[in-house]
C-alpha cells in the first residue's frame, strides 16, 4: 500500500489523481496499521481547507460538522 507522506505545505502541488487513491485507500480501509488510515484522514482533512475543489466528492469520509467554539 502506498501512502502519501506530504506536508500541509504541499497540498498546492496534490493533483486530483492524488486525491481519488487517497480517498480509494480511505473507503477500501485496508491498512496495515491504525496509523496509516489517520494519516490518510489528515491528509484529506488537510486538503479539504485548503483547497475543497479537490475533495467536493469525497466529504462524507471526512464527517465533518459545523460547530460554534465562541
Amino acid at each position: 500500500m502506498k501512502t502519501l507522506n506530504i506536508s500541509t505545505q504541499d497540498v498546492t502541488h496534490i493533483t486530483e489523481q492524488d486525491v481519488t487513491a487517497l480517498a480509494t485507500r480511505l473507503e477500501q480501509d485496508d491498512y496495515s496499521n491504525p496509523f496509516e488510515g489517520l494519516n490518510d484522514w489528515h491528509l484529506l482533512r488537510a486538503i479539504a481547507f485548503q483547497r475543497p475543489e479537490l475533495v467536493e466528492s469525497y466529504l462524507y469520509l471526512l464527517d465533518l460538522e459545523a460547530y460554534d467554539e465562541a
